[in-house]
């Protein structure tokens, strides 16, 4: 059964990933691993509050608040998600990346 969830998180995963290529929104690969480690356990399937990547409808108040808004929620933590989103090896450029990509904006 577990196989399976992870199949489906994996085939959820791609389809953002090539989703956001369509819309011109590329991610570098480092950069991409580094939100696969982090990002992606919440941000797939909205575990614990977290937006969806790519769900405009997740996004829509967030997105108002602005990029700068939105990459301090990260740094400092907002609800379940902890202080850096678990990405310790992330650069701030990183994380302004990894918020476009999966707001859908780039």
């Amino acid at each position: 059964m577990s196989l399976l969830l992870i199949n489906c998180a994996a085939d959820r995963e791609l389809q953002a990933v090539t989703d956001s290529k369509k819309g011109g929104n590329v991610i570098s690969e480092e950069v991409l691993g580094k939100w696969n480690r982090s990002c992606a356990l919440c941000h797939i399937n909205g575990e614990a509050g977290a937006p969806i990547i790519g769900d405009t409808n997740s996004w829509s108040e967030r997105i108002l608040k602005g990029e700068d808004a939105l990459v301090r929620s990260v740094l400092e933590g907002l609800n379940s998600m902890p202080p850096l989103g678990y990405c310790m090896a992330c650069e701030l450029e990183d994380f302004k990346s990894m918020v476009n990509f999966m707001v859908g904006s780039g």
